[in-house]
C-alpha cells in the first residue's frame, strides 16, 4: 500500500504547486494590466488638460471599468473551464460504475505508458482503485484533482483586485504630484511597477528577467508616449 501512497501523492503535490503558479502569474499579468491600461489613460488625459477633475473622472472610470472587464471575462473563461472539467469527472465517475473492469485495465495501461511494467501496474491500478478510482483516473488520465476544481467567482475577484491594485499606481501618480510633475511622476512610477511585475513574472515562469523585464516596460513606454502624444493633440484642438 505504501508504493501507491508515493506513486499518487507527488504528481498530486506537482498539480496544487501548478495550480498556484498559475494564479500567481493570472494576479501578476492582471495587475500588468492595470498599470498599463489606466497609465496610457491618465497620461493620455493629463497630455490634453490639467483639470484635476477630469483627470480624476477619467482615470477611475478607466479603472472601474477595466476591473469589471477583467473579472467578467475571467468568470466566463473559468466557467466553461470549470463545466468542462465537471463533465470529465462526471463522465469518468459514470464509467467506473458501469465498466469497473474496463476502467482498470485502461488505468494500468496509462501506468505502463508512464513507464511500470506490467505488473506493477496492474497492482498500482487495482490498489488505487479500492483506494479512490476516480482521483485515480483524474489524476493520470484526465491531469485533474477533483477537489481542486477551478471557481469562477474566485478568479473573477483575484483578477479584478490584481487590475485595481495596478491601475492605482498611475492613478495616484498623476493625481497627487503638481502639474508639472504630473507625466513624469506618473512615467517613473510605472516604470518601477512594470519592472517588479516583469521581473515577477520571469520567475514564475523561470525566464530570463532582464529580457521580461525591458520587453513589459517597452510596451508601456510606448503605451505612454503614444496616449500622451494623442491627448496633446486632442488638447490643441478642442
Amino acid at each position: 500500500m505504501s508504493g501507491p501512497a508515493h506513486t499518487g501523492e507527488p504528481a498530486l503535490h506537482q498539480s496544487g504547486v501548478a495550480a498556484r503558479l498559475n494564479w500567481l502569474r493570472a494576479g501578476v499579468l492582471g495587475a500588468n494590466d492595470g498599470i498599463v491600461s489606466v497609465a496610457g489613460l491618465v497620461v493620455g488625459v493629463a497630455g490634453a488638460t490639467t483639470d484635476r477633475t477630469v483627470l480624476w473622472t477619467a482615470g477611475v472610470a478607466g479603472l472601474v471599468a477595466g476591473a469589471l472587464s477583467m473579472a467578467a471575462g475571467e468568470y466566463v473563461s473559468v466557467s466553461t473551464q470549470r463545466d468542462t472539467q465537471q463533465a470529465l469527472l462526471a463522465t469518468e465517475r459514470r464509467e467506473l460504475e458501469e465498466m469497473p473492469e474496463e476502467e482498470l485495465a485502461e488505468l494500468a495501461g496509462l501506468y505502463v505508458r508512464k513507464g511500470l511494467s506490467p505488473g506493477l501496474a496492474a497492482r498500482v491500478a487495482r490498489e488505487l482503485t479500492e483506494h479512490d478510482g476516480l482521483r485515480a483516473h483524474a489524476d493520470v488520465e484526465l491531469g485533474i484533482d477533483p477537489d481542486e476544481v477551478v471557481s469562477p467567482w474566485q478568479a473573477a475577484f483575484a483578477s479584478a483586485a490584481a487590475f485595481t491594485l495596478g491601475a492605482l499606481v498611475p492613478l495616484l501618480a498623476v493625481l497627487l504630484t503638481p502639474v508639472a510633475a504630473r507625466v513624469p511622476a506618473c512615467f517613473a512610477a510605472v516604470v518601477l511597477a512594470l519592472a517588479l511585475t516583469g521581473a515577477s513574472s520571469a520567475h514564475l515562469g523561470g525566464a530570463a528577467r532582464p529580457r521580461a523585464v525591458a520587453r513589459t516596460i517597452a510596451g508601456g513606454a510606448v503605451a505612454m508616449a503614444v496616449t500622451y502624444g494623442v491627448g496633446a493633440l486632442v488638447g490643441t484642438r478642442v
